[in-house]
């Protein structure tokens, strides 16, 4: 794994006890920062404190959830008990929900009157809110809380974890497609209006990668691809997945300040190819 210098740094990182998340934790402490990690399953977030820990690391694991400023506020005092005022804030917290999702890809006539169908007339208002604000309201409100502590630090730094859906909506997901959108837009807000304070923000928007909550809809129960897998694959030029410790070179490198101190309200995509593939 490449390495920067971050002894000295405490990171806070949002949805930190999931697949990707856990893995940006791990690293950050292996380049020696002190890391908070917070997930609404606290007993996640101390299994993957308790890892750092053991193999020499410096990490606590707080149950918090990004959608309660207040649960926020209580975290942080629990990591500036920890380690004082945060460096870095890593918003991973997000994800998608069956509620948020249509049944079938195409709309046809006559649909919303099919029985067991969910269409794009009937999504649940509740459903879809409820992933617009994990995703969206979960990088602001989190912002909210740390970013105090940020604000005026050299090389202090947000990343936003935003999506391939940010750039090319998947079908059946327009909830998360459109979370992870203004996750990137205001990834570039942020920037602009952090640009005085020496607060630079950046986004990781990640491709296709096996996690928790999509491998069900990604791998079928005997570990072969599903179909909508095989199109995901189909328009990846690099023919497969991600893995999670491609993601942390990019990761590494926006929180470098000697690489990328000019580097501010970028959003990089890490997926094979996908976004740079029209299909023919």
């Amino acid at each position: 794994m490449l390495k920067v210098d971050l002894s000295g740094k405490n990171a806070v990182v949002t949805g930190g006890g999931g697949v990707l998340c856990s893995a940006f934790s791990k690293a950050l402490a292996e380049c020696g920062a002190s890391v908070a990690i917070l997930d609404l399953n606290e007993e996640k977030a101390k299994e993957v404190a308790s890892e750092i820990n053991s193999s020499g690391g410096k990490a606590i694991g707080i149950g918090a959830n990004v959608l309660s400023k207040e649960s926020l506020i209580e975290a942080k005092k629990k990591a500036n008990d920890f380690f004082g005022e945060a460096d870095i804030l890593l918003n991973g917290a997000g994800g998608n929900s069956p509620g948020g999702t249509t049944t079938k890809e195409y709309y046809e006539p006559g649909d919303e009157e099919r029985e067991g169908l969910v269409t794009f007339f009937n999504l649940d208002p509740d459903k879809i809110g409820f992933v617009f604000n994990l995703n969206f309201l979960g990088t602001l409100l989190p912002t909210q809380v740390f970013a105090p502590d940020l604000i005026g630090k050299k090389e202090s730094s947000v990343i936003n974890i935003s999506s391939m859906n940010a750039f090319c909506p998947l079908t059946k997901i327009p909830a998360y497609s459109g979370a992870k959108a203004a996750v990137s837009n205001f990834t570039k807000w942020l920037a602009v209006h952090f640009s005085k304070v020496g607060l630079r923000v950046n986004a990781i928007a990640p491709g296709f990668f096996l996690t928790g909550q999509n491998k069900a809809l990604l791998l079928n129960e005997d570990g072969s691809l599903t179909e909508r897998s095989k199109k995901i694959i189909n328009a990846t030029p690099m023919g497969r997945f991600g893995t999670p410790d491609e993601l942390l070179g990019t990761l590494l490198y926006l929180l470098s300040y000697d690489a990328s101190s000019f580097v501010n309200g970028v959003v990089i995509p890490v997926d094979g190819g996908f976004s740079a593939y029209s299909g023919v």
